[in-house]
């Protein structure tokens, strides 16, 4: 892919400690009062058990333009299908918090405004995720959290001191351990979600993503020469056993979840959505980045970004821009990241010893490194169904790699014509 990872965090030290003294978010001169818009209230509406995370802020942010904020909590990635009802009636939020792959579709049915974000705002958040925020180049929102795919592995199960550093290791200590109900290293690889590990990792991609952010969705790399062989890896671990039928399909993850929690399974592939339930099972768990692939790579993963965004129906549009900025910058997104324990990416606070310190979010932090953006495009809604279908195929030994990959692609290709020409 031509533009698919995050900017190293380490090569922007530099860049983002001289910008400590003028982050996001801090007075310049410009800050808008409640009077002068014309309005007294801004609507927000947050992330579920996450308003504790900006309730300092948003005391804050009231003292200081003499306004009310109201906090309502509300599933994330759902709120893009609420505005399109609340937003027209007049009932709908100022700000809200979506996944970026819906931002693509929220721009085309003009549900959100295009803010105004100066350079050096931009610059204090790693490239990936800014580009995340943006379509045909104008940018519609502020990154707030980054999740990915990381490996949790049971310590009572696994030797720490002597974790596989592969996925071959990984293999082979799951063929010594599997027998009687017991399993060594899990994962949902008949979903593109999680099968983009091996696929991305061996050179397959969605689409190719240009430097401005846009993508190519003439080009589909999902039955290329890489993702084939990523593909026939995947086989592997069905054909020989190691992973158990019952975590194909719809209930797979929760399969998947149960043999680890329920200490019959060494390892998984999760996200930060699992350290709650896992560690409230009584797991004790670690946590690191995906293991590298027979060619040296990393594995790759899907990097969702959740963003801090501003209605196209709000009648303070300005005042809620001030806010989105206020909120995600360094000294708001620390105290977030203190409370939620989501990782925002701004590169200062990445290479902080709060974040650097903690095992969760270091580990996440490093996978992100070789992560690739989920596509927030329209026609990334194409791509996910016939991919699963295949991986289904492969899973079940009920059709040839190569060829179902063909099929998936062709499918997306008739697809993305049919619904999107544009």
């Amino acid at each position: 892919m031509k533009k698919n990872k995050f900017l190293h965090v380490s090569a922007l030290t530099a860049v983002a400690v001289a910008l400590t003294a003028c982050g996001p978010g801090e007075d310049d001169g410009t800050t808008t009062d409640a009077a002068s818009t014309g309005t007294d209230k801004l609507i927000v509406w947050e992330d579920i058990q996450k308003s504790d995370g900006i309730a300092d802020a948003v005391e804050q942010f009231e003292k200081e333009h003499d306004v009310e904020i109201e906090v309502i909590e509300k599933g994330y990635a759902g709120q893009i299908e609420d505005l399109r009802l609340d937003g027209p009636s007049g009932s709908g939020p100022d700000v809200i918090t979506v996944p970026h792959d819906q931002i693509g579709t929220a721009v085309t049915e003009g549900l959100l405004k295009e803010l105004t974000v100066s350079d050096e705002v931009k610059s204090t958040f790693t490239e990936e995720t800014m580009l995340s925020q943006m379509v045909d180049g104008k940018v519609y929102g502020l990154p707030k959290a980054v999740e990915t795919s990381v490996l949790f592995y049971n310590k009572e199960l696994v030797d720490e001191s002597n974790l596989p550093e592969t996925l071959d290791e990984w293999h082979d200590f799951s063929t010594e351990v599997t027998k009687d109900g017991q399993y060594g290293f899990l994962a949902k690889w008949d979903s593109i979600y999680y099968a983009q590990s091996v696929i991305g990792g061996y050179g397959g991609y969605v689409f190719p993503q240009e430097s401005d952010g846009s993508y190519d969705v003439t080009d589909i790399g999902l039955n290329n020469e890489g993702a084939v062989e990523g593909g026939e890896y995947i086989k592997t671990f069905f054909e020989e056993g190691l992973f158990p039928a019952g975590i194909i399909g719809e209930q797979g993850i929760n399969v998947l979840d149960s043999l680890f929690t329920e200490q019959k399974a060494a390892a998984v592939i999760s996200g930060p959505w699992s350290f709650g339930p896992y560690a409230e099972a009584g797991v004790d768990y670690g946590v690191a980045p995906l293991p590298k692939l027979s060619n040296g790579e990393n594995m790759s993963s899907f990097l969702g970004v959740k963003s801090y965004n501003v209605s196209s129906y709000s009648k303070n549009t300005d005042l809620a821009e001030e806010f989105v900025e206020f909120l995600t910058n360094f000294e708001n997104s620390k105290k977030r990241f203190e409370i939620t324990q989501e990782i925002p990416p701004i590169i200062e606070l990445m290479e902080d010893p709060l974040v650097t310190d903690n095992e969760n979010a270091a580990a996440m932090s490093e996978q992100s490194l070789y992560a690739t953006l989920t596509p927030n495009i329209p026609e990334m809604a194409e791509v996910w169904t016939p991919v699963d279908n295949a991986l289904g195929l492969i899973a079940t030994d009920r059709g040839d790699v190569s060829q179902a990959f063909d099929e998936a692609v062709e499918t997306i290709q008739s697809q993305i014509e049919a619904n999107h020409s544009r």
